[in-house]
């Protein structure tokens, strides 16, 4: 997988969120989107993470995957990318993003990461990194219609598809 940040790093909304008073939990606006050339085939994601006037976008890619992994990518990353505990408002075009992390993953965990039909959860491994990520922060989970005219959504998408451009010329 590559990845990479388009912004300086004094841009970077986790340094904002390493310098305020801990009194107060640094509030961090996240918009994600994840794109696939093929499902499967090569895929990108994206992120942006705003916090005041930080402002920081990450991307990847990967050679061979899905879309839906490249979804859940972008939220990992993105709030992989925060350095302390941090009120998050995550937006996603993806109803298996927001529905997985807020309705069906604790009943995963509860059955050893078995589906009710008693099947294995795919992507299992981006689920539990999800989580893991989500036990970090106080997260709002928003969704937006994708392809909307959403300004973060459509800046998300863009990124997820530059990376896999980015990715595809390296070849």
């Amino acid at each position: 997988m590559s990845q990479s940040a388009s912004t300086p790093e004094s841009q970077n909304p986790s340094a904002a969120a390493t310098s305020e008073s801990k009194a107060a939990p640094t509030r961090v606006v996240i918009h994600t989107d994840g794109a696939c050339r093929g499902n499967p085939g090569p895929g990108g994601w994206g992120a942006i993470l705003v916090s005041g006037k930080h402002r920081k976008e990450l991307n990847g890619s990967e050679a061979q995957t899905t879309n839906n992994r490249m979804e859940m990518m972008a939220a990992v990353e993105a709030l992989s990318a925060l350095t302390k505990r941090c009120q998050v408002v995550l937006w996603t075009d993806s109803e298996y993003v927001k529905n997985g992390i807020t309705k069906w993953v604790h009943g995963w965990v509860k059955r050893g990461w078995k589906t009710a039909a008693k099947q294995p959860v795919k992507n299992e491994d981006l689920w539990k990194a999800l989580l893991a990520q989500s036990e970090r922060h106080d997260i709002e989970w928003r969704w937006v219609k994708g392809h909307s005219g959403d300004e973060g959504n459509e800046r998300a998408d863009a990124l997820a598809n530059e990376a896999i451009d980015e990715m595809q010329r390296r070849r």
